[in-house]
């Protein structure tokens, strides 16, 4: 065999190199796809969770919509409950709790609406206050003859509504077992804040102790024998404490309350 020949015999040696690097964007690829597929789970379940909701008890609800001195209408954005009688020109956006079904505020609310304010219950961006960035004037466009707004909510709906408080149409607050986490103390806000005696969330201690970022003279009132979810119609909710005042009771004391602040104020 000639020197030529034996050369031409051997068997090339493999690129290593390329072999290793091959092998490398293999693995990258695998945990590149693992990642994405992790962070799509996480996606679907969030979106899921968040459609989880605290459904509306149906015969408060159906009470609210026989309630001959309000009328509602519903659109994909918010419910707006309007007085059949003499209107006051004032109105009330209204903020839920953090995946509380908006329509579980209607009959705790109707009794405010037919007083003759205008009340306009918001449906927030996947059932979280905090994700819905739309300006409180979306919901206001929803009852245009409208001259005077307040806004607020009850819990985590209430926080939002501190936040939308420095939107230059409010003239106040109204909170439901809620507090501010914003500073609202030095403006000329006028503020009603409503508790539950029995609140195991937003506890009287807990709006307490937030007291001091609402101005001086604001107006704290506790619902006795109210808890947490007291300030709609969901049914029980984890955490809370437990209610001795029927819905009935809460109802009457929440329009007493609202319509005399609302009263003052004018």
């Amino acid at each position: 065999m000639t020197a030529t020949e034996a050369s031409a015999s051997v068997t090339p040696s493999p690129n290593v190199r390329g072999v290793g690097g091959t092998g490398f964007a293999h693995r990258l690829r695998v945990v590149g796809g693992w990642i994405v597929g992790v962070l799509l789970l996480i996606v679907v379940l969030f979106a899921v969770y968040t459609q989880i909701v605290m459904q509306g008890e149906r015969p408060f609800a159906i009470d609210a919509w026989s309630d001959e001195g309000v009328s509602i209408t519903s659109t994909d954005h918010s419910i707006v409950m309007t007085p059949t009688g003499e209107a006051s020109g004032d109105g009330f956006v209204f903020i839920p709790g953090a995946k509380v079904d908006p329509y579980a505020y209607m009959n705790k609310l109707s009794g405010i609406a037919a007083a003759g304010t205008t009340v306009v219950i918001t449906k927030p961006t996947l059932n979280l206050a905090f994700f819905d960035t739309r300006p409180l004037s979306s919901f206001t466009a929803d009852a245009p003859d409208v001259s005077t707004w307040y806004v607020g909510g009850h819990s985590l709906g209430g926080v939002r509504a501190c936040m939308l408080a420095d939107d230059p149409d409010v003239t106040g607050v109204i909170l439901f077992g809620s507090y501010c986490a914003n500073d609202l103390s030095q403006t000329s806000l006028s503020v009603l804040s409503l508790g539950g005696q029995h609140d195991g969330l937003s506890t009287p201690d807990k709006i307490a102790d937030a007291a001091p970022m609402l101005p001086a003279d604001a107006t704290f009132v506790q619902i006795d024998g109210a808890n947490h979810a007291s300030f709609g119609d969901y049914g029980v909710q984890p955490g809370d404490g437990e209610a001795t005042a029927t819905s009935d009771e809460v109802r009457a004391e929440i329009t007493a309350q609202v319509d005399a602040f609302l009263g003052d104020a004018r």
